[in-house]
């Protein structure tokens, strides 16, 4: 089944009962999300932590009665983050992530947020890609983190550069 341009496509924000579509999804989409050694890639979790902060700014996108789409963003007042844009493989390539990344970007507007930051891993070239055609650029920092609490002797997410 393929969407077409006129066919109705909403953006809603995140109810309990999307949960169990929204982990399908992701574990599609992200597949580390499916790798039981990294315990803070937990996508049940992700969904947790997000209601407590911001669930707000949660959207899923609908076709046809079907989830097919997320995206998260948050705002600390100083800029906003994107994460966890997933697409259905099988209704990639018809907008769908456009809509999602406007709809997050506008809600954070509407917060007043002057940037939104995102981070792609660097082996996901077909990933910038998306976001460069949307107007996003590698900014000239370094991405630094450190896992806490349960959560710190836990598995790096790093990919090898060749």
């Amino acid at each position: 089944m393929t969407m077409t341009t006129t066919a109705p496509l909403s953006i809603r924000c995140f109810e309990a009962r999307d949960t169990d579509a929204v982990v399908a999804l992701w574990q599609e989409a992200f597949p580390e999300y499916r790798d039981l050694t990294r315990p803070q890639r937990n996508p049940h979790l992700s969904i947790a932590n997000k209601m407590t902060t911001q669930p707000e700014l949660f959207f899923i996108a609908e076709f046809e009665g079907q989830l097919v789409g997320t995206v998260m963003a948050g705002y600390d007042g100083h800029r906003g983050w994107m994460y966890s844009l997933a697409v259905d493989t099988t209704r990639r390539r018809l907008g769908i992530g456009t809509r999602l990344v406007a709809h997050a970007e506008a809600a954070l507007t509407a917060r007043g947020c002057p940037k939104v930051n995102l981070q792609v891993l660097s082996a996901k070239e077909d990933i910038r890609g998306f976001y460069e055609a949307l107007g996003y650029r590698a900014d000239a920092v370094i991405s630094m983190g450190k896992r806490l609490g349960e959560f710190a002797d836990a598995a790096p997410d790093v990919m090898c550069l060749k």
